[in-house]
C-alpha cells in the first residue's frame, strides 16, 4: 500500500503533464503557527486566516472540524489543492462547501483521485474546476469511475461542468438504480447522444429522478402533441420537467388569457414551442403587450408562430422591430417587410439587410441598433 501511494505522488510531481505541489510554505496565504502539546488548535481562526473563509462561514463548518488537533493535515490538503492551481478564492469556497476536505488524505486519496481523473483526458484545468465544484464527492474513490461514465453521456467535460453546477447531486446518485435506466429510457423515446447532453446540462436533476418520475414526465410531454422521436421532443420534457399536470394547465390558461387564444390555438402553440410552458408569467406578459400593443400582430399570428416567444425582447425583439420601423420613417425600407420573417434572421443576415445598405442615408442606425440590442432605447428609436 504505501508503495502505491509513493507511486501515485511520485506521478503527480513528476509526470510533465500532470500537476507539480509546491512547498506548503509558498501555497498558503498564512503559515498556521505551530501548536504546543498543551495549545488548543483554533479551528476557527484557521478557517479565516489561512482558508480565506468569512467568519460566518467559518463559525459553520468548525463544527465538522472540532476533531482537529492540528493544522498538518490541513496544510497539507492546501497546499496539494493549491498545486492543482486553485486560487485562495477557489480553495475557501471548496472548503466553505466541505469543511471536511481538509481532513482527507493527500497521498491516499486526493492524489490518487487526480491521477485517475487525468488518466480520462482531463487537462489541469479542469480538474481544478472540478474541485472547485465537485463538493463532498472528491473525497471519494467512487468518483473517478463517475467520471468515466459522465464524460461520454455528455460529450465533453465542458457540458458536464455545465449540468454539475446546477446539481451536484449527479455524482451521488446511484449509478446502477437511478441514473443509467433512466438514460437507456431517454434513448428509448428517441433522444440520440447529442439531445441527451443538450436536454441533461439544462435540466440536469433528470437524470437523477426516480424513474418511475421520469416516465411520468414523459407522459406529460406526449400529451402536449408531442410524439416521442421528434425533433421537439426534447423541448418538450425539458419544459415539462418537474411540473405538476395542475401547474402545466395553470400557464396554459395564463397563455390563453393573455395572448387572446382559444383552446386550439394555446394547443398549437405549445406544440410547436414548449419553451411557452417555461417562461415566466412577467416574461409572457411583457411579449404580449408588445406583440399586440406595439408591433400589432393579431393574436392567431403569434399562435401559429409561437418561436416568437422563445427569443430575448432586449436583445432581438425589440431592436429589430425598431430598425424596421425607423427605416419606414425615413422612407429607406420600399416594401412590406413580415415581422416573424426579419426575427428569425440570423445576426449577421440581418445586419447585412437591413443595416449596412444604410450606413450613407443613416450613419448612425448601427450604432443606434447595438444601444437597443443593450436594453437602451437610444433617440432615433424614439417614436412618438
Amino acid at each position: 500500500m504505501l508503495r502505491l501511494r509513493s507511486r501515485i505522488v511520485s506521478h503527480i510531481l513528476s509526470s510533465p503533464s500532470a500537476f507539480r505541489v509546491s512547498p506548503p510554505h509558498r501555497l498558503l496565504s498564512a503559515a498556521a503557527a505551530p501548536i504546543s502539546p498543551t495549545q488548543r488548535f483554533a479551528v476557527e481562526e484557521y478557517l479565516v486566516d489561512t482558508c480565506g473563509l468569512t467568519r460566518a462561514q467559518a463559525v459553520k463548518a468548525s463544527t465538522k472540524l472540532s476533531h482537529l488537533k492540528s493544522p498538518a493535515n490541513p496544510d497539507a490538503v492546501l497546499a496539494f489543492l493549491a498545486g492543482l492551481g486553485l486560487p485562495r478564492s477557489a480553495v475557501a469556497a471548496a472548503v466553505a462547501k466541505d469543511p471536511r476536505l481538509l481532513c482527507a488524505g493527500v497521498d491516499r486519496t486526493l492524489a490518487s483521485n487526480v491521477v485517475g481523473l487525468t488518466t480520462l483526458g482531463l487537462s489541469s484545468s479542469d480538474v481544478a474546476l472540478f474541485v472547485s465544484i465537485a463538493g463532498e464527492p472528491f473525497r471519494f474513490k467512487s468518483i473517478v469511475p463517475k467520471l468515466q461514465y459522465y464524460l461520454p453521456l455528455f460529450g465533453s467535460s465542458g457540458n458536464f461542468f455545465r449540468a454539475l453546477k446546477k446539481s451536484s447531486h449527479l455524482l451521488t446518485a446511484n449509478r446502477d438504480r437511478v441514473v443509467e435506466p433512466n438514460a437507456a429510457f431517454l434513448r428509448e423515446c428517441g433522444l440520440g447522444a447529442c439531445d441527451i447532453a443538450k436536454l441533461c446540462m439544462v435540466v440536469p436533476r433528470i437524470l437523477t429522478a426516480k424513474p418511475e418520475l421520469l416516465r411520468r414526465m414523459v407522459a406529460r410531454a406526449e400529451a402536449l402533441g408531442v410524439p416521442r422521436g421528434s425533433g421537439m421532443f426534447r423541448h418538450a420534457l425539458q419544459a415539462v420537467s418537474f411540473k405538476s399536470e395542475d401547474k402545466i394547465a395553470a400557464k396554459a390558461s395564463f397563455l390563453k388569457k393573455i395572448f387572446r387564444w382559444s383552446d386550439a390555438e394555446v394547443s398549437h402553440a405549445v406544440c410547436k414551442a414548449p419553451i411557452a410552458l417555461r417562461k415566466s408569467n412577467s416574461s409572457l406578459q411583457e411579449r404580449s403587450e408588445f406583440f399586440l400593443s406595439e408591433v400589432g400582430l393579431e393574436p392567431a399570428y403569434i399562435a401559429h408562430r409561437p418561436a416568437l416567444l422563445s427569443y430575448s425582447m432586449e436583445g432581438r425583439l425589440r431592436p429589430r422591430y425598431y430598425v424596421i420601423k425607423f427605416l419606414k420613417a425615413k422612407g429607406l425600407l420600399d416594401q412590406y417587410r413580415d415581422y416573424y420573417n426579419i426575427v428569425m434572421l440570423s445576426d449577421k443576415v440581418f445586419m447585412e439587410r437591413f443595416i449596412c445598405p444604410h450606413k450613407k442615408a443613416a450613419p448612425c442606425l448601427a450604432k443606434d441598433y447595438a444601444t437597443a440590442c443593450k436594453g437602451e432605447v437610444p433617440t432615433n428609436f424614439r417614436f412618438t
